[in-house]
């Protein structure tokens, strides 16, 4: 039986360890910040704080010790928020290994860095510890409560190391439960990151009770500026009509289920933001962390973002969302065929 660490019990990493808990093959340790969250699980297999109603299988064991979580693990599951992705990765320093495969189910960017998660697991690895990870990101469309419920499922896992990819699909896969390989990290992990950002856009109109005229224009335009900047970060256009790309994008602006889409229809509704991130109860709106550093990228590669821009300006500095709305529209005219460009 393999063992496998999951470093985050929010929704999503419950949800992994539930769909690798439920094979039956893998043993199973779940770190968790919260005390809540450790005392739900060991005492009756739920997550109440962040998964509530979904049971979890006993081949999960639930802890807040990072040596207990990690002795042994042949494969590292890393499903923090992205803001405290190089923090967590220092206090475990200690007790990771070379031979140890890791996988990133985080989708942000690092703020002051600019750097996707993979960079950032592999820069401290590499500075602190004196070896380069075995480094692979997971992304796709994955609501954690549709996947722990055990409805049919596809997402991608991307390395440019194939024998870890073919490991991770191997491990994660079940009838439910459909992992496709790719060797196109930077697309995959971009297009998970970027996709929360077009979400919250997207639930500021469906808040504005606009229709579906412009939300299918925002997705089709958000997904252009985010293919443009996956391009020019060095990876691949096609990506983007995949799981991590068109799939996820589609899912996160239209599914009830979206923390950043239910940001967005609060903020269409002319809530203030930080009154809307108190009423998540400790949940995270990756897209709200992402803008930021989305727009530093897109300055740093030249590429221009319109939408990210005004979510930027929104989210950052205030403006109101008529506003963002009426100077996209008033944009120049420019041609769709210019689509991966700017």
């Amino acid at each position: 039986m393999s063992e496998i660490a999951i470093i985050g019990a929010g929704a999503w990493g419950t949800a992994i360890a539930t769909v690798l808990g439920r094979k039956q093959t893998h043993r199973v340790r779940l770190w968790a910040h919260e005390a809540e969250v450790r005392e739900s699980i060991r005492g009756r297999h739920v997550n109440d704080l962040f998964l509530p109603q979904q049971l979890i299988p006993e081949a999960v064991d639930c802890t807040n010790s990072f040596e207990e979580a990690l002795q042994g693990a042949a494969i590292v599951v890393s499903v923090m928020p992205s803001h405290h992705t190089r923090r967590v990765f220092q206090a475990m320093l200690p007790h990771l290994r070379r031979e140890m495969l890791f996988v990133s189910a985080t989708k942000g960017i690092e703020n002051d860095s600019l750097l996707r998660m993979t960079e950032v697991i592999t820069q401290l690895l590499s500075d602190s510890a004196g070896f380069a990870p075995r480094i692979g990101a997971i992304s796709g469309p994955s609501f954690a409560k549709e996947v722990a419920k055990g409805d049919p499922t596809a997402i991608t896992i991307a390395s440019t190391d194939r024998e870890l990819a073919v490991t991770v699909q191997k491990e994660f896969s079940d009838p439910n439960f459909r992992v496709y390989t790719n060797d196109d990290v930077v697309g995959v992990e971009l297009g998970g990151a970027l996709k929360n950002i077009v979400a919250i856009a997207a639930g500021v109109l469906f808040g504005l009770e606009l229709g579906h005229n412009t939300v299918a224009a925002l997705i089709t335009r958000g997904l252009a500026e985010i293919t443009r900047l996956v391009v020019a970060c060095g990876g691949r256009a096609e990506t983007m009509a995949g799981l991590a790309g068109l799939g996820d994008l589609v899912l996160t602006c239209t599914g009830g289920l979206s923390r950043n889409r239910s940001v967005g229809v609060e903020l269409g509704h002319g809530r203030k933001l930080d009154d809307i991130i108190a009423g998540m109860h400790g949940m995270v709106a990756e897209g709200v962390l992402t803008t930021k550093a989305a727009v530093g990228l897109a300055h740093r590669a030249g590429v221009e973002m319109p939408i990210t821009e005004q979510m930027h300006a929104i989210l950052q500095h205030g403006k109101s969302v008529q506003d963002a709305i009426r100077d996209l529209m008033r944009r120049p005219s420019t041609s769709e065929a210019r689509l991966y460009r700017n």
